[in-house]
């Protein structure tokens, strides 16, 4: 068994330091598309309806997601060709260069439909470059560690995306403060540049590092590797560990930080409908109270193992993100809960006439009986089940049951111009609402009755589970890997992990609950996640607390 060093080495101070600012930095730029993407929809993408619109909003925040990995492989060779310093450092300036840009983007009423264009294409080269930065800091920190001590040193860089979000929240609050009703207008545009200040800040501290003495004495030993991504994923066992790390570590790890952070905060502001600044003070509270957690699970760690954490993370995410989440909802909006227990809603239309309540490329306009009745419920968060009913009929939307269910009745609108289906769409509307405010639904979340303390204690277990699991993610995945192509192993299924199961967590969770009509349903997903990686990570990662130091 390994011993963890007795005191924190004052030399390594300014090494974690400059590595962890410099991350945190990259991850404000990267949070701050999510936590605007309401504002953000309707700036880029006001040419379709408020749905679809706020659908393509969460669908260009997860084209960011999905070009990390290939970022990781970019990134990852440069890094393990000329070193992990200059190509952190490329990557920081990228990121930097392409936020302050988001914040002089004119908007779809300015110059069309160019404006969503060149905001994906910010977002893919955000996605590039913290593809490349996250596994440059972690190797650059770790390989500065004493033994026994990697998982301390590399937790401090696992604060940092938590770090990042909280630090985009509060600029975001600040600026709403500041600025009131101008903020949705123009003032959402400077945390953006804010962007270029923390750039000059993170440029300034990084040039005063030096190289990583493990990838030193590896180049003078003559031994770097020619090809880092041939050795990395053209060697048989080497491939098969990175995809044993992928499924069996980094995506479980993946869906809960991004379902205890991210859909947490969506769960809050769309489903439950409380107001905006509420539910970022809300997640604020949680991270304030949960960040210390991803240093004392790193420091953990180096006693007991990477493996029980993070796999145990998992476990208690998969069992307690139902009963948490339907506590959350009934401690903030308990109107909404007491509505739904007294009088529930049903859908009853003809499946035929009922499809998928998903639109990624903005062209199905949702216009059948049943689509009309299933789009208003969703956009007015309100969960419903679905009951069939004869062919040919009109969809009702049926609100409590027994004789004192009110029945409104839909109407089917394919046949219909533009301007009449508006119209009928108005109509309908107005006396869904009048139904369901009848039968106690609240349009929006009272926010009298919000249990704060309740709701920030079930929000910071979701952080504890967090940092549970990603604490010590870092150091497992840099042990796993052997020096000459850790930087390139390690970091494509750490972003191919977050990038793609955590990145796409929102949206995919978006249509489960769309689908069904359950605003729970979309746990699915990172419940199903997380069980299969604490399953695969159980039985074919091996714990690696006592790896040599130099991998």
């Amino acid at each position: 068994m390994s011993t963890p060093a007795p005191a924190f080495d004052p030399s390594h101070r300014r090494v974690i330091f400059a590595s962890s600012l410099g991350t945190l930095f990259e991850w404000y730029d990267f949070f701050l598309y999510g936590a605007l993407s309401a504002i953000i929809s309707r700036q880029f993408f006001s040419g379709v309806n408020e749905t679809t619109g706020f659908i393509f909003a969460l669908l260009a925040f997860a084209a960011g997601f999905f070009v990390r990995p290939f970022g990781a492989l970019v990134f990852g060779r440069l890094g393990d060709l000329v070193g992990r310093k200059y190509t952190f450092l490329l990557t920081i300036v990228i990121m930097g260069a392409s936020t302050a840009l988001v914040g002089v983007l004119p908007s779809y009423e300015s110059i069309g439909v160019a404006a969503p264009v060149i905001l994906v294409v910010l977002r893919m080269l955000q996605g590039l470059a913290l593809g490349g930065e996250y596994g440059g800091a972690a190797t650059y920190v770790a390989e500065h560690a004493p033994p026994g001590r990697r998982g301390f040193y590399t937790s401090w860089i696992q604060t940092t995306a938590t770090l990042g979000l909280f630090l985009s929240l509060l600029v975001i609050l600040a600026c709403r403060l500041a600025l009131g009703d101008e903020f949705e207008t123009w003032g959402w545009r400077i945390p953006f540049l804010l962007s270029i200040v923390l750039l000059g800040i993170s440029v300034y501290i990084r040039l005063q590092l030096e190289e990583s003495p493990a990838f030193l004495e590896i180049k003078n030993q003559g031994t770097l590797s020619k090809a880092p991504l041939r050795e990395a994923f053209g060697n048989r066992a080497n491939l098969r560990l990175v995809l044993l790390a992928l499924v069996g570590a980094t995506a479980g790890q993946a869906v809960v930080w991004y379902g205890g952070q991210f859909y947490a905060l969506f769960f809050l502001e769309k489903t439950l409908q409380l107001d905006s600044q509420a539910a970022n003070l809300i997640i604020a509270a949680a991270l304030v109270i949960g960040t210390p957690l991803f240093v004392v699970f790193g420091a953990l760690s180096d006693r007991i193992g990477r493996k029980p954490l993070v796999l145990g993370g998992c476990v208690l995410a998969a069992l307690s993100y139902f009963p948490t989440f339907k506590a959350i909802a009934s401690y903030a909006n308990p109107a909404l809960e007491r509505a739904v227990a007294g009088s529930p809603v049903t859908v009853l239309a003809h499946p035929a006439d009922c499809t998928f309540q998903f639109d990624p490329i903005g062209r199905k306009s949702f216009r059948e009986s049943c689509d009309v009745a299933k789009s208003a419920l969703a956009r007015a968060g309100v969960p419903y089940r679905n009951e069939a009913a004869p062919a040919g009929t009109v969809a009702m939307v049926r609100i409590g049951a027994g004789d004192t269910a009110v029945m409104v009745a839909s109407f089917a609108g394919a046949a219909l111009d533009g301007g009449d289906f508006k119209a009928r769409n108005a109509e309908f509307n107005g006396r869904l609402r009048a139904g369901l405010a009848t039968a106690g639904y609240p349009a929006r979340a009272d926010m009298a009755q919000v249990n704060y303390p309740m709701v920030i204690l079930l929000c910071s277990w979701l952080m504890l589970l967090v940092a549970m699991v990603y604490g010590p993610i870092a150091a497992w995945l840099v042990e796993l890997f052997p020096t000459r192509i850790r930087y390139t192993s390690m970091s494509l299924p750490y972003h191919l992990g977050n990038g793609w199961f955590g990145g796409f967590l929102p949206v995919t969770s978006f249509a489960i609950v769309a689908a069904t009509g359950d605003i729970y349903a979309g746990l699915w997903y990172p419940v199903a996640v997380a069980a299969a990686t604490a399953v695969i990570g159980l039985f074919f990662l091996p714990e690696t607390r006592d790896a040599p130091p130099g991998g």
